[in-house]
């Protein structure tokens, strides 16, 4: 089954929290603080694998989630980071975010792209630690992840799009190019899904085909495969537009070819502008020499070069192959879209936070707050600083003030209530 478009949700890793741990050993007195650092939660890391051609593989699969960091331990040790998780697309996948359907990454190689971060980890009180203040009974929590929803989308690479009428004969001109073995029937729609092949010219010169299955007319009304697969070609630096050329399905060649153009221009304008080579196949059972002289002239016009062909009996195929050769010689090379995000996603805690209010008691709720209240102290004072600093730092005390807290109004974080003074 060919899949091309999944939407998928990821999340890194969160990072390992910092430990609170004092030293501890015989005749020695007040050792001091050793909690460890938090260990980094995992990356997701995609990589483009060129023996991939489809999604399927997200067809069922929709949670991809990198292990956390292991918190740290006594004795300064710090907690293991951990793996990142490895996810490998087919060649030419465009990673959107799925809300904006802007573009993040597109993977057209084989290097390994991050496109979430894990979260860093967390300090250990031996960091806290001052003149001043001695034994710091708190430390840092790690940095939490959240989940992303994104889109993966696959366009396929492909320096050569094969256009055309169904049953006009582009998959058996793929078959004879190129070492692609595409189904081949008489009938409408045998294609149903793109076909790639790789054509070798010479030592070390080949490019690579794709056969896009039949558009019709109305295909962007949804008919016959509607423009489904169009997505294929959009980074082909050269089409091939092949008509029958002999009517042998009573269509005529010249409506044939603005039909296709129509519905190509339909899906997209800067595809339809796009360098073409008009092919006319099926010239072995061609009896009409003036319709054929007529089309010709007709394409010829317009600016576009016209080859006759036929592909059953290979002929004229080395001379249409050595233009497209010469013409992908000078055509600039396929395009990889830019990403329209400054940066990877993001990791770091989420500073928004939820408000109600109920009797002058303010609720506050925000999934990046759990953490940091599991690594307070309640009974020591510099910790309970170092939590009132970090509810200034984050904006919660001014979203409280937004909401209108006064003065001997409670504060109640998931069951921690304080009166609020400024």
């Amino acid at each position: 089954m060919f899949v091309d478009v999944v939407k998928i949700n990821i999340k890194a890793g969160n990072g390992g929290n910092g430990a609170v741990s004092f030293h501890r050993e015989k005749y020695i007195n007040a050792g001091g603080p050793n909690g460890g650092d938090g260990g980094k939660g995992g990356n997701i890391i995609f990589i483009g694998d060129s023996n991939l051609n489809t999604l399927i593989d997200f067809r069922y699969k929709k949670k991809f989630e990198a292990q956390n960091g292991e918190d740290g331990k006594s004795k300064n040790m710090s907690g293991k980071s951990a793996l990142d998780l490895i996810i490998k697309v087919p060649m030419g996948t465009l990673i959107k975010d799925a809300k904006s359907e802007k573009i993040i990454l597109d993977i057209s190689d084989e290097l390994p792209h991050i496109v979430a971060k894990g979260g860093r980890g967390g300090w250990g009180n031996s960091h806290f630690a001052t003149a001043t203040r001695q034994i710091p009974r708190f430390a840092k929590s790690g940095m939490i992840c959240e989940g992303k929803e994104i889109i993966l989308e696959l366009k396929l690479i492909a320096d050569v799009g094969l256009l055309g009428f169904p049953n006009v004969g582009k998959s058996t001109f793929l078959s004879i190019v190129s070492s692609a073995k595409p189904k081949i029937a008489n009938y409408h729609f045998t294609t149903l899904s793109p076909n790639l092949g790789v054509v070798r010219i010479s030592q070390g010169n080949s490019f690579v085909l794709a056969d896009i299955p039949g558009i019709i007319e109305g295909a962007s009304e949804g008919l016959g495969l509607g423009h489904k697969f169009l997505r294929h070609i959009d980074r082909c630096r050269l089409l091939v537009h092949i008509i029958d050329i002999s009517e042998s399905e009573g269509r005529n060649p010249i409506d044939d070819f603005n039909i296709i153009n129509a519905e190509l221009k339909s899906y997209s304008p800067n595809l339809s502008t796009r360098p073409q080579i008009v092919v006319g196949n099926k010239s072995d059972i061609a009896n009409d020499e003036h319709e054929i002289k007529k089309f010709k002239d007709f394409v010829s016009d317009l600016g576009y070069e016209f080859y006759l062909i036929s592909a059953a009996t290979r002929q004229g195929i080395d001379k249409l192959m050595s233009k497209i050769v010469q013409k992908l010689s000078e055509l600039p090379p396929i395009a990889i879209y830019e990403s329209e995000f400054e940066e990877i996603i993001e990791t770091s805690h989420k500073r928004e936070v939820e408000i109600t209010i109920k009797d002058n008691t303010f609720t506050v709720e925000g999934d990046w707050l759990k953490p940091v209240l599991f690594s307070v102290n309640y009974d020591d004072y510099e910790s309970l600083q170092y939590f009132q600093r970090v509810l200034k730092n984050t904006g919660v005390l001014k979203s409280l003030e937004q909401a209108g807290i006064n003065d001997g109004d409670f504060v109640d974080i998931y069951g921690y209530e304080f009166e609020y003074n400024k």
